[in-house]
């Protein structure tokens, strides 16, 4: 099922619990879904979807942690909580690392972090694995280590 689908049932249960935060991120969330395929003509792919709420996450992490308001960051907490939640699970470093193995002697010998984070990513990918960059590079570092 699609995120917008998925989105659009849990605005209504929100509605139906009377939960105003999630209802409210949730609609703007799927405001900012449908602007982007109004923009691109299209619908977009789950991978488009997720980019958004990982914008999304990536913004309320960055007022959080510049919010001082002890209120205001429990609620940005609660939203981070409900986004994240959104997108698929990642690999852990741990797991990355594990991932990683079967390349470990080439991300060694590669000339530099950069470039060895840049073999694991084409080893990872085509996998369907699910990865966050700074993850990966953190992998790469301790393996090189």
């Amino acid at each position: 099922m699609p995120l917008k689908d998925k989105l659009k049932k849990r605005v209504l249960q929100a509605m139906k619990d009377k939960n105003e935060l999630e209802k409210n991120l949730l609609r703007v969330l799927l405001g900012d879904i449908e602007l982007a395929e109004t923009r691109n003509g299209s619908a977009l792919s789950d991978n488009e979807e997720q980019q958004i709420v990982r914008r999304m996450v990536k913004s309320n992490q960055e007022t959080a942690a510049l919010t001082r308001d002890p209120a205001d960051v429990e609620k940005l907490k609660q939203e981070l909580a409900i986004l994240e939640g959104l997108l698929p699970k990642t690999l852990s470093v741990a797991e990355t690392i594990a991932a990683l193995e079967p390349v470990a002697d080439d991300l060694r010998a590669a000339g530099n972090d950069g470039q060895a984070t840049g073999l694991a990513m084409k080893h990872l990918k085509p996998q369907g694995l699910q990865v966050d960059g700074k993850d990966v590079a953190a992998a790469v570092k301790q393996i090189r280590s």
